[in-house]
């Protein structure tokens, strides 16, 4: 199946972030933002912007996956935050290059269904409560 390509955007986004959040900045840039569009720059990120709250939010999806879909997680993780291509994803869990594919679309229909759950519930708070 193909990529959903929102949520992969979204993956891209929050990959960004917790670059910056691992290298020490805590998820935000250590650059102003006028500096980081400056032409010439070195760093790879420097002409993407990363939507922090789009991250955090993104983050909060990923983690929620950590205990009941392990798998999911470690694949994420291996792919997006430590950059590492399809096959070295799959050589450092034990399995095929497929699975790690299939991983990553699985992955994002559980993301898209986190996130319609959580607009489901914000929009039962916002309308009320019936009794």
């Amino acid at each position: 199946m193909a990529r959903i390509e929102w949520v992969k955007q979204r993956l891209d986004n929050w990959a960004r972030w917790a670059s910056q959040r691992e290298s020490g900045a805590l998820g935000y840039p250590k650059q102003a933002a006028f500096a980081r569009l400056a032409p010439g720059g070195t760093s790879m990120g420097a002409a993407v912007p990363v939507d922090s709250l789009d991250a955090s939010i993104t983050d909060d999806a990923v983690q929620s996956f950590r205990w009941t879909h392990p798998h999911i997680h470690l694949t994420l993780r291996c792919h997006y935050i430590d950059g590492f291509e399809i096959r070295r994803v799959a050589l450092k869990m034990s399995r095929a290059e497929s699975t790690i594919k299939a991983h990553l679309d699985q992955a994002d229909h559980l993301i898209a269904a986190w996130f319609r759950a959580r607009d489901e519930v914000r929009a039962k708070i916002k309308g009320g409560f019936t009794t």
